[in-house]
């Protein structure tokens, strides 16, 4: 068996979600996980498919019929990666929109070698005065040498300079 991604981009519509669920089913494949959102008004997202390796060529068949339909899907083969291990850390982050707010989080991260598994970002308004706040939420795996305190640490020191509130919390399992 393989796993292949497919990273799909293109005007949003009703049933586009179901025309690439009828290529995967066709080519023989089960659709295992997948991020498919509206974002900038287009629709965007990936989709992780296992599939036979011998029908890998038949799912890039029904895959360009799905681009005459408008849709952009591009196949690349998943890997295989070892078990994560070390601490899993739920971050949460709300304040004032502003430029650079994503740059100066994920540089405190990376600068401790922590990894992001997964990153979520939205503007809502706020409840009183309806004024843009900016929410991310992000799964994070902390290398072995680093613990959730030195995290939170880096954390505090950049949040009253960019002035959003933390929250960083043991990760659920899964």
């Amino acid at each position: 068996m393989a796993s292949v991604i497919l990273s799909v981009v293109g005007s949003d519509r009703p049933g586009l979600t179901g025309i690439l669920a009828d290529a995967v089913l066709s080519a023989g494949g089960n659709w295992l996980e997948s991020h498919l959102s509206r974002l900038g008004g287009l629709y965007v997202g990936s989709a992780l498919v296992e599939i036979d390796d011998g029908k890998v060529d038949a799912l890039r068949a029904a895959v360009r019929a799905v681009d005459a339909e408008g849709l952009e899907v591009r196949i690349t083969p998943a890997v295989e990666a070892p078990e994560a291990a070390g601490e899993a850390l739920q971050l949460s982050l709300v304040g004032q929109d502003r430029p650079g707010i994503v740059r100066q989080v994920t540089s405190a991260i990376s600068g401790l070698d922590v990894n992001i598994e997964a990153l979520d970002t939205r503007l809502a308004p706020e409840p009183h005065s309806g004024a843009p706040l900016f929410h991310l939420d992000a799964r994070l795996r902390l290398p072995s040498a680093v613990s959730a305190a030195t995290l939170q640490a880096a954390l505090e020191q950049i949040s009253a300079e960019i002035m959003v509130d933390i929250a960083l919390i043991p990760a659920r399992a899964g």
